[in-house]
């Protein structure tokens, strides 16, 4: 979870603390309050349709979620020159504001092995009204909370994982169990989170803490390893450390050698990072691992012809990963029709 995403209510903190505006401007512009309704006559700010797509991957029925966007500022991109970040923006045409380049938050439901399982699940309240959208446009999709049998988190930043809890603080999931590496899970109960994490942004170690405690509660948090064939069926956890020291993405495996990778953030700018794989994030817990994380996610992508899905790859971030010499590019999933499904 980037730094930027922090809501516009921590600013004077955030100053206070010495942390520069880099880390609040994107937060400020994405979570300002919502306009006053326009008097008669004037006119209505239009709205998109709901933010969901369905995609058929082998026996995988695949709904992307769209959570919303914030702006993340372009200097929090490290390890590359501002000359070749212009060049890499200029060539793809990424839509750029003074707070930053716009970024979106996916969540990903997944069928399968007759289980609907949530990867990831937004952002709830934590950042503010521009963001928040995964469990309405879940329902827009035709499925309940209720229905949801698990929830695969990649790492317990909030806006991946904020969303379990609803607006009462209840578990917005009641049936569902949560995964979590352990790792991801130990850290975030411990002190490292605190000692490693500035004073002013400490909040987002509660944040997580919150979010897991009525889960934890009702006893439906499961911890696992990397290889542990406790997970759902059909579901493996790759190792993708760095972003923070559990991070973890998902291989999941739909037939006839057809498997989606969700990934939760092994890339938040795309324009700049397939293009350049060793340009890291300032809110890398450890940029040197999440660097081999990305190099390594990629490559194996790439070289399988895997889906992939990312959490911060443009709405609906699904698509496939191409090699380019010692670079990758994204490429899309086109939009298409789903197969018939028995009545």
């Amino acid at each position: 979870m980037p730094f930027a995403f922090f809501p516009f209510r921590l600013r004077h903190a955030l100053r206070r603390a010495g942390l520069g505006a880099a880390l609040t401007l994107s937060a400020i512009a994405s979570a300002q309050p919502a306009a006053p309704a326009p008097p008669p006559g004037a006119a209505r700010a239009l709205q998109q349709v709901p933010g969901y797509y369905h995609q058929a991957i082998g026996t995988l029925r695949v709904t992307a979620l769209f959570d919303g966007v914030v702006q993340l500022p372009r200097a929090q991109i490290q390890g590359l020159a501002p000359a070749a970040i212009d060049a890499l923006l200029q060539r793809r045409y990424v839509p750029e504001s003074p707070q930053g380049l716009q970024t979106a938050v996916n969540a990903y439901l997944v069928h399968v092995g007759g289980r609907r399982v949530l990867v990831d699940a937004g952002t709830a309240d934590c950042f503010g009204p521009g963001l928040g959208q995964v469990v309405a446009n879940l329902q827009a999709a035709g499925v309940s909370p209720a229905q949801v049998d698990d929830v695969l988190l990649t790492h317990a930043h909030p806006d991946h994982l904020c969303g379990v809890l609803g607006a009462d603080g209840a578990r917005a999931f009641p049936t569902a169990t949560l995964w979590l590496d352990d790792t991801e899970l130990r850290y975030w109960e411990g002190p490292e989170a605190e000692a490693r994490t500035p004073k002013a942004l400490r909040f987002v170690v509660g944040q997580a803490r919150r979010a897991l405690a009525p889960y934890q509660a009702a006893g439906q948090v499961r911890s696992f390893k990397p290889g542990d064939a406790g997970l759902p069926a059909g579901i493996q956890a790759l190792a993708s450390p760095g972003h923070t020291p559990g991070h973890t993405s998902y291989l999941i495996d739909g037939g006839d050698a057809q498997k989606l990778l969700v990934w939760g953030d092994v890339v938040h700018y795309h324009v700049v990072q397939f293009a350049r794989p060793s340009a890291s994030f300032e809110a890398d817990v450890d940029r040197v691992r999440a660097i081999a994380s990305r190099r390594q996610l990629l490559a194996q992508a790439a070289r399988a012809g895997w889906r992939v899905a990312g959490a911060h790859l443009p709405f609906p971030g699904l698509g496939h990963v191409r090699a380019e010499g010692a670079a990758y590019a994204w490429v899309p999933a086109e939009f298409s029709p789903l197969p018939a499904v028995p009545r």
